[in-house]
């Protein structure tokens, strides 16, 4: 079978934005933007968007609507054949095409006869690029034939025998459904004795007294014209013989012993077997030399029906029903062999080319017998359609080479058995445009620093453009691992800065022009909480206060939000929101919890939260505050099926009014001993109208409620019991989730006692596999919570719905929730994974999605597995530590951070469901480009001499790439910790020591140290080291620190801090004045200097906690005066503030401050805190 020109039906939405060009497998391929505007401007062959099934069975009483929509640039027109010749609608006055459309309406309503418009019907729709064709529609009106007379002869059968009631109903248009009813329209009840076939018949596996009937109808549906046909009534009688003679097996259909079937791929394959036999038989099926096909076996008709959905080749076979009673049994053996109609492995998809560009249209299909394949030529064979110097056709596949815009048209793939047949559109356009930048001009984008930032560049054109950015105008060309460059032409800043602000230009160029666009970026400062809220501590009736300051962008609006336990705050006017703080007033009890502030710009939000901890208040012995006493003197009134009323005496409210009375009931007959809460009133309210449920018996007690707490529950009320009802409600919280592959798990909330209105509780489970013209299944279970569906597909959507019901009835009908059967683990690999190094330790992997129907559950997301195979810089393999990254969602790629540089990695993707992991793909080899090293694993300096030193050192723990040298800086550091000149020296990178001469004696060398890469250089390693001194200048500084006036000087300053120290502490503690003369007196000499109290070194010198060089020169003037800022240590030291005051009488108040203000050093760190005898030269 291979009609003319065929296409698989494709629905497409109409709008103008579904014009969605398909990339083809060749890479040169370009793919539109959905941008409208585009759209309406290139122009685009037709396609067929929208036409009727090939096999049309219409209505003969209706109008006839043969559908064929098509779109592309410009609009395309439309034509018709009919059975394989022109189409001419305008010379027939019923047949109209409906404007700037291809569909066909043939007024039937109006005079017409449906039979005279049977055929085959095929729609071509055309312009200047091409033309596209639909299938081959063939037109059949429904047909519902009456019943043919026939005489009817009574069957009289002998009790035990079998029974066949022939249905043979007329021949209709589609064949109708069959079912036997009686006079009163009643199904007729059907067993595994007694069953309808699948041809109509009623068969009998024996015949018993009460078959005996005169009203055995047989009815046909024809649902198309929604008709029902009646067979003339059959009389059955049976008569009795004693005794009744039992009988083993006999097949009443199929006959003999061996039978064929032929069924298609995809489709159900249906195997009957009825026997006769006294006992009634068992029927049981078996597949010779294999299994029954799990998950798709399913046995109808009391199993003497086998059902196998979705055949393939696989289940071709011999299947053996074998029918079983005490006597004996029988068997059948049906062969069964499936045959394919063409089916898709790889349809032709649309190709959109540039001029000069190659290209290919596939068309691979598959089915048994192996499917022809033939190519047409916007709608005429390519054996005999205008040539094309550009293609060239090999099988199942179309080569372009050099395509020009007259090499745009739209071929047809037909693939066609004896079965069936496919077609498939697919169309070239060849489009010559030069770049177009879609994204808007001066478009605006804000983002917080440090995150990233995505400016956009959305371009066409014709050959593909290329695009560079630029910063700024004028400026030059982006580059670097600080921006990544994407396919789509954005612009990403992975982590913008404040500097990152500015104009970005975008630059598309093709060989027929070039344009630009401009784009603003703004980095805005992050959103802060400068002064979070902190934790509370109040007493009842109190009042509190949260502070929220905040520091934010000043071009950026903030809205600060206040919750209280996550939720908004409550509708309290004592509670007042302020512009940096929250105050409660008049604290209480439920006042208690968790408060956060919450503050909101258009770029970021933060939060920050505390917790409100309320105690109570201290007692007043004037008035004892308390719960209230608990209610008594209940009694119930005006009782009803549904309501009664309670009332009650108040208890004593001590001296705390009472605010409102909580009614709880107690259900003796289902929960006795559990009271569950009813209802409450306000305090003034003495009596209420309770609403009640049937079927419980009802106690009910009060609690009374002040602002203290609650008081004892009164005692309980009379019992009283309400009648019976059908249940009022459904279960609740109603799911279906599969545990295993083969299985639909169905639970829900069971209705606890006092909701099941009245005994007998169970529950009505239905279910049905969704968008399938299934009937409900349904069973009724005990008062459970779940139920389980064996034999499931794998990971189907089922509607559920579970109706409670009791001795009385059911319940409302209960909503239907979808739920879906088990997961299983997904088939496939993620395929096409690519990985773009992006710069030594980032690179960004791609994938293409695997397809859902695979998945075999809910797509959870990919995980990347990736690993370091070995260093480049060491090539030694080391244990390998799988690393794992998870992409949640439909997502196609990310990030693998954290890599070594100048590394080999290998990885691989899998895709994710809720059973668990697929299959891997492929192991992906790639490799990091060399990056800076580490700093040299050790630096030591030995074999110090007058003039020189020996440097030994060790390689970069890390070298990321292949050492070129080291980089050796050093330079001299004086007594004042002035530095020196710096001296550069460069070393080969495969020497590990070093021996500088002609240095100086007797000085302080500082090193600095560190390796190379031809990336550049890494981090630096410092260490610092002297040069032997001479023996005359060591024994000069040796004599100076061992005199004895040195020593004597040191330890009268010792002394003088310590006095000072004990006199300070002294008035401190008496609370006395501290004149201040004396603090003048305490400093009348002005060479007497304190030593820091941390670590006893002179304050004069640099900080021992950071060791930097001092500027230069000494910080002691040179007339041997110490400057009065450095002087003036009196007991201001020691205080805590930092103001000083004086009183009237010139005391000095208030407190000491213990700060000093440094003078900021400079120059480089320096290993060594000056010694007393490097500090008495400079001193002197």
């Amino acid at each position: 079978m291979q009609p003319k020109v065929m296409m698989k039906k494709k629905n497409i939405s109409a709008s103008k934005a579904s014009l969605i060009l398909f990339l083809c497998q060749i890479v040169s391929a370009l793919d539109v933007p959905l941008d409208s505007k585009l759209l309406e401007e290139l122009l685009q062959p037709p396609t067929i968007t929208q036409q009727s099934p090939k096999d049309y069975i219409v209505d003969p009483r209706e109008n006839i609507v043969i559908q064929c929509e098509a779109k592309g640039k410009p609009p395309p027109s439309f034509s018709w054949t009919r059975n394989g010749t022109h189409f001419d609608i305008d010379k027939d006055a019923l047949v109209t095409m409906k404007p700037n459309s291809g569909t066909l309406v043939i007024n039937i309503m109006n005079g017409g006869k449906a039979e005279a418009y049977e055929g085959v019907y095929q729609c071509t729709a055309r312009n200047e690029r091409g033309a596209a064709i639909s299938n081959n529609i063939v037109i059949r009106p429904s047909r519902s034939p009456l019943w043919t007379k026939e005489k009817l002869e009574p069957n009289q059968v002998r009790e035990g025998d079998s029974l066949v009631l022939h249905c043979r109903p007329p021949v209709g248009l589609p064949p109708p459904i069959i079912f036997w009813m009686d006079n009163a329209f009643q199904r007729l009840p059907q067993s595994e004795r007694v069953s309808q076939g699948l041809n109509g018949d009623l068969y009998f596996s024996n015949v018993q007294p009460e078959d005996t009937r005169e009203d055995y109808i047989c009815y046909a549906r024809f649902n198309h014209t929604q008709t029902i046909q009646q067979k003339q009534p059959i009389s059955v009688k049976v008569f009795s013989t004693k005794p009744v003679t039992e009988r083993q097996p006999v097949l009443l259909t199929p006959t003999g012993s061996t039978s064929t079937k032929v069924e298609l791929r995809g489709n159900v394959l249906l195997l009957e077997c009825i026997a006769a036999g006294l006992p009634t038989p068992v029927i049981r099926w078996i597949k010779e030399g294999g299994e029954l096909p799990a998950n798709r076996t399913f046995f109808e008709n009391f199993k003497k029906t086998l059902k196998i959905i979705d055949v393939s080749e696989a289940d071709s076979g011999n299947y053996k029903c074998i029918a079983r009673n005490t006597l004996g049994s029988a068997h059948h053996v049906i062969s069964v062999t499936v045959k394919a109609a063409p089916y898709w492995i790889t349809a032709p998809r649309n190709l959109v080319l540039s001029p000069g560009e190659d290209g290919m249209l596939i068309c691979r299909a598959n089915g048994n017998p192996k499917p022809d394949i033939s190519w047409l030529a916007n709608g005429v064979p390519i054996a005999i359609a205008p040539e094309d110097p550009s293609r060239k056709v090999d099988g199942d596949t179309i080569i372009f080479s050099h395509v020009q815009e007259r090499s745009s048209a739209v071929y047809q793939c037909n693939a066609s058995n004896e079965y069936g047949y496919l077609l498939a559109n697919a169309f070239v356009n060849v489009l010559a445009e030069p770049p177009r930048i879609l994204t808007p001009a001066n478009k605006l984008y804000q983002v917080i620093a440090d995150s990233p930032a995505l400016l956009d560049c959305a371009y066409f054109g014709s050959p593909k453009p290329e695009i560079e950015w630029f910063k700024g105008v004028k400026g030059s060309i982006l580059r670097g691992n600080e921006y990544v460059f994407h396919d789509n032409g954005t612009l990403e800043i992975p982590v913008a800065q404040k500097d990152s602000t500015g104009t970005y230009t975008c630059v598309a160029r093709n060989e027929l022009g070039k344009i630009q666009n401009e784009v603003q970026l703004e980095v805005k400062d992050p959103t802060m909480i400068i002064k979070q809220p902190e934790y509370k501590v109040i007493q009842r009736y109190g009042q509190v206060s949260f502070e929220c300051i905040i520091k934010h962008d000043s071009t950026l609006l903030p809205t600060v939000i206040w919750l209280k336990d996550n939720d908004e705050l409550p509708d309290d006017e004592r509670f007042l929101v302020g512009k940096d703080n929250l105050t409660i007033m008049n604290v209480t009890d439920k006042d208690d919890g968790t408060y956060t502030c919450i503050v909101n710009t258009t770029l970021d939000s933060v939060s920050a939260s505390a917790v409100l901890t309320v105690v109570a208040a201290p007692p007043t012995p004037a008035i004892i505050y308390a719960r209230p006493n608990p209610p008594f003197d209940l009694e119930l009134t005006g009782q009803l099926e549904r309501s009664v009323e309670l009332s009650w005496v108040p208890g004593d409210e001590n001296n705390s009014p009472i605010t409102n009375f909580v009614i709880e009931f107690e259900d003796g007959l289902h929960e006795p001993g559990v009271w569950h809460y009813q209802t409450e009133v306000p305090g003034t309210q003495t009596t209420v109208q309770l609403k009640l449920s049937p079927y419980v018996s009802y106690s009910f007690r009060v609690i009374a409620v002040n602002e203290i707490g609650r008081s004892q529950p009164s005692e309980p009320s009379e019992q009283y019991l309400t009648k019976s009802a059908n249940p009022d409600e459904n279960p609740s919280n109603v799911q279906g989730i599969g545990s295993e592959p083969d299985n639909l798990v169905i639970t829900w909330e069971s209705l606890r006692g006092f909701q099941s209105n009245g005994p007998g509780l169970q529950y009505k489970v239905s279910w049905r596999q969704k968008d399938v013209d299934d009937e409900w299944t349904s069973v009724i279970v005990a008062n459970v919570s779940k139920y389980i569906v064996s034999g499931t597909p794998t990971f189907v959507p089922y509607e559920i719905k579970v109706q409670a019901l009791n001795d009385l009835g059911y319940a409302p009908e209960p909503l239907e929730v979808i739920g879906h059967s088990g997961e299983d683990l997904p088939m496939v690999a993620p395929g096409n994974v690519q990985v773009h190094v992006i710069n030594s330790t980032l690179a960004k992997v791609h994938w293409d999605p695997v397809p859902l129907k695979t998945v075999r559950g809910h797509l959870q997301g990919y995980k990347v597995y990736y690993w370091k195979v070995q260093s480049l810089s060491r090539r030694s393999r080391r244990h390998v530590e799988k690393k794992i990254l998870t992409f949640r969602g439909n997502k196609t790629f990310g990030m693998l951070p954290g890599l070594e540089p100048y590394s080999s990695y290998k990885l691989n993707v899998r895709v994710v469901n809720g059973k668990g992991e697929g299959p891997a793909s492929p192991d992906k080899v790639f490799k990091t480009p060399e990056g800076v090293p580490s700093s040299p694993s050790f630096l030591k300096i030995t074999n110090p001499t007058l003039d020189s030193l020996t440097l030994e050192w060790g390689s970069p723990t890390h070298p990321n790439g292949v050492l070129t040298s080291y980089i050796l800086k050093f330079q001299p550091i004086n007594n004042t910790h002035e530095l020196g000149p710096l001296v550069e020296i460069r070393i080969p990178a495969n020497e590990s020591s070093l021996i500088l001469k002609n240095l100086n004696y007797s000085t302080r060398y500082k090193f600095y140290f560190n390796a190379q890469t031809s990336v550049g250089s890494g981090s630096q390693i410092t260490e610092e080291a002297v040069t032997i001194m001479d023996e005359a200048m060591a024994s000069r500084q040796v004599d100076i620190a061992t005199q004895g006036w040195f020593i004597g000087l040191m330890c009268a300053v010792a002394l003088l801090i310590l006095i000072l120290l004990i006199v300070c502490f002294i008035r401190r503690n008496k609370g006395g004045k501290y004149p201040v003369k004396e603090k003048e007196d305490a400093h009348a000499d002005p060479e007497i200097q304190p030593m820091k109290e941390d670590d006893g070194t002179f304050g004069e010198y640099s900080d021992a906690e950071d060791h930097k060089p001092l500027k230069k020169g000494s910080r002691t003037p040179s007339d041997r005066t110490v400057k009065k800022e450095d002087s003036d240590d009196s007991l201001v030291d020691y205080g805590e503030g930092v103001n000083g005051q004086f009183n009237e009488d010139g005391s000095f108040i208030g407190q000491y401050s213990g700060k000093k203000e440094k003078e900021p050093a400079e120059g480089n760190e320096s290993s060594e805190a000056p010694s007393p005898v490097n500090a008495m030269n400079s001193f002197v």
